[in-house]
């Protein structure tokens, strides 16, 4: 049977019992069967990983912690994910895979060419549905840090911050990664459907920003992110 890892938002410490919140109990219980004496992995965002012993499972699922070890899977190079917000479960895909691959900050943000405009509610529901989904690609990916979601902002608001090392990328640009410095740390700037406009290309330049193309072909967003990732985790990663 695969090895279950578990997110749970509290204190973890070696010989501590514990009782799991409801949708973990549930999941162990219900959906995976476990039985008493079968061993998980806890994780609550502190880098390690805390393997522990169910001691009861009926209502809710108690276990306890005999080992904490250190989890060695983040990357070296930091990398933060500006993506503008794409339609229906795309971004919901964008968001999964890109914890995959090791993005440490996330920051969704609303462009000129955006046909997503979620307001109040609407968008603390969604954001609260991209938290979910950050945790259980942790669970699933073997990351044991939760990458930080940023509450999702303008385009005109972002590019005003102090962003480190930044890479826009639309398919005009001149230069790939292979010409470009290796860094420790990166922020990637793609936009949804659309792309982005001349004018927020521009503006991100004017902050820095440095223009990328990753090759002769015009890529979806959700490619164009994942493939950012990807080839800057090969390059200057893990």
């Amino acid at each position: 049977m695969k090895h279950v890892r578990l997110y749970q938002n509290i204190s973890l410490k070696i010989n501590k019992k514990l009782v799991l919140d409801e949708y973990a109990s549930c999941h162990l219980a219900k959906a995976l069967r476990f039985l008493q004496g079968q061993e998980i992995t806890l994780f609550n965002g502190d880098g390690r990983n805390y393997l522990a012993t169910i001691v009861r499972v009926k209502n809710y699922c108690e276990v306890e912690i005999h080992t904490c070890t250190h989890n060695n899977s983040e990357s070296q190079l930091n990398i933060t994910l500006v993506q503008g917000i794409t339609k229906g479960e795309k971004m919901d895909f964008l968001t999964q895979k890109s914890v995959e691959l090791g993005v440490n900050r996330i920051i969704p943000i609303f462009s000129e060419y955006c046909v997503i405009h979620l307001q109040d509610e609407k968008l603390q529901k969604r954001m609260e549905r991209w938290q979910k989904i950050i945790i259980g690609a942790c669970e699933q990916s073997g990351r044991s840090v939760i990458p930080s979601l940023v509450l999702a902002m303008n385009f005109e608001d972002f590019v005003n911050t102090k962003f480190g090392n930044g890479f826009i990328l639309h398919h005009r640009a001149k230069y790939s990664l292979l010409e470009m410095n290796k860094v420790n740390q990166a922020t990637i700037i793609i936009g949804p459907e659309g792309g982005l406009s001349d004018q927020e290309i521009a503006n991100a330049n004017e902050q820095g920003a440095q223009s990328l193309v990753l090759g002769s072909r015009i890529l979806r967003a959700e490619t164009a992110s994942l493939a950012t990732i990807a080839n800057m985790q090969l390059l200057w990663g893990s």
